[in-house]
């Protein structure tokens, strides 16, 4: 039998198949383009963290809220166009989950496209994205 702590834990858990779903339809939204899915999954006051290495230059983001994630996100949405994406693992844990993926990165800025790593570490905060930090590395 679950004690009563047992019991608040499990309902202030996320569902594993709901969080799966979340973030399958996240990346989805993200490699269509779709911006507004996009915002969609994530909490208002989320966390968003992006760290990596481009061929020229390291790059770090971070955003605290919407006003300042869904501009970053617009922007890289518009700028960055994935193909072949391909989530390699994708472990859940609570309201933890990582995702190993890759996927082709058109750049519209350059015209180039780079076959890239990349390895996210979210959270989930009342059934959206509270917090979400990526690493990426071109391979």
């Amino acid at each position: 039998m679950n004690s009563l702590a047992d019991q608040r834990e499990d309902s202030e858990t996320p569902d594993r198949h709901h969080t799966e779903q979340l973030l399958r339809e996240l990346y989805a939204a993200r490699a269509s383009g779709n911006v507004a899915a996009v915002y969609d999954k994530f909490s208002p006051d989320a966390r968003f963290r992006i760290s990596g290495a481009s061929h020229s230059t390291p790059v770090a983001v971070s955003a605290n809220g919407a006003k300042e994630y869904r501009p970053l996100l617009a922007i890289m949405i518009k700028t960055f166009k994935l193909t072949d994406q391909e989530i390699l693992s994708l472990v859940i844990d609570g309201a933890k989950a990582a995702v190993h993926w890759r996927a082709k990165i058109f750049s519209r800025l350059t015209g180039t496209t780079v076959l890239t790593e990349l390895i996210d570490i979210i959270e989930i905060r009342d059934d959206r994205i509270g917090s979400y930090i990526e690493f990426f590395a071109p391979r």
